[in-house]
């Protein structure tokens, strides 16, 4: 089978970084599927595990974790899917990735695609969807339905794959949803997904807030530098407010007060850890795609896909890097076809 790997890490613009290979198709076994990838979209972790370092890879090595395709053969164990069931799912990080013709994945991880979005379309959801999904409504705590009614979410880094997705559900919970954006095209896509204000991160958010008349906030989810932040998060949260991370802090980060005199939660959020540690509950992960598909096909969310490189091939997918590692990419970018 055709795929992308790498050998060596490299800086991006290097034509080594990643390249085009044959494999060897592999075989379903257990709850495996065998799923035929019809397209993949990239997300900044791809970027991170691809970056410099001395490491050299004895095998090649295949990335990628968000893909949607057709089920071409399953294991003796599968009891959820069948050959030529479409498919989407954000993959575990402890297996070989997406970026392949062919890629084995656990049932428990995967969904039947959304019907009203192509393969890419589909591509660009999962992970981000999981990402946003389990911080606001398992790790905060705040019900999908009525959840939000009454609160002001602060979303750091709104018009990112997980903020595009994280608006809109903070909105169908009820959220005044407060993006942060800096550019004229960051900040018109924020409000398409539903931000009820935007202010701009390069400028203290203290100021804008209380322009707007929040003197607190109830809520906030910081997407972008958790370091950079963080003192000020703990000055802009309500007592008993929440803040959620993604980001590995570069240092130590304070935790006392103010975030212990107003009894803040802190929440971490890794979609990888329920895959990584074959939790008893790795099912919801599955579930939580299936449900997202629904609000996609019943036009409650909208998808995040803002452009497609064709084919998926180690050229497109080093530009796909080389854009994300700008950091001035907006929503999601995908590739399809090999």
């Amino acid at each position: 089978m055709k795929a992308i790997a790498l050998t060596r890490y490299l800086p991006i613009d290097d034509p080594q970084s990643l390249l085009d290979v044959e494999l060897d198709t592999p075989v379903a076994s257990g709850r495996d599927l065998l799923v035929r990838v019809e397209a993949v979209s990239v997300n900044p972790v791809d970027t991170k595990l691809r970056a410099p370092k001395a490491q050299v890879e004895a095998q090649p090595k295949v990335l990628g974790f968000d893909a949607a395709g057709v089920v071409d053969a399953v294991g003796p164990e599968v009891t959820q899917f069948r050959p030529g069931d479409a498919v989407y799912y954000a993959g575990d990080v402890t297996r070989p990735g997406s970026n392949a013709q062919f890629q084995l994945v656990d049932e428990r991880l995967v969904a039947r695609k959304p019907a009203s979005l192509d393969f890419a379309g589909a591509a660009a959801l999962p992970l981000t969807a999981i990402t946003a999904w389990e911080l606001l409504f398992e790790r905060m705590g705040y019900a999908l339905e009525g959840g939000g009614e009454g609160r002001s979410l602060l979303v750091i880094a709104g018009a990112g794959g997980v903020g595009s997705i994280a608006i809109q559900l903070a909105k169908l919970a009820g959220f005044t949803v407060i993006a942060t954006a800096s550019r004229e095209d960051t900040i018109a896509w924020c409000r398409e997904l539903g931000a009820d204000h935007v202010v701009d991160h390069r400028q203290p958010l203290a100021p804008q807030l209380q322009a707007l008349g929040f003197d607190a906030i109830d809520a906030a989810i910081n997407l972008a530098d958790t370091d950079r932040y963080w003192t000020e998060l703990g000055e802009l949260l309500a007592p008993q407010g929440h803040v959620g991370l993604i980001v590995e802090p570069s240092g130590a980060l304070k935790i006392g007060d103010p975030y212990k005199a107003k009894c803040i939660g802190i929440h971490w959020e890794m979609m990888f850890a329920r895959p990584r540690f074959r939790t008893a509950d790795m099912g919801e992960q599955g579930r939580i795609l299936a449900r997202v598909a629904e609000l996609i096909d019943a036009g409650r969310l909208r998808g995040t896909l803002r452009e497609t490189l064709s084919p998926i091939d180690a050229a497109n997918l080093r530009e796909a890097h080389r854009r994300l590692e700008s950091g001035r990419t907006i929503g999601k970018l995908a590739l399809a076809g090999w």
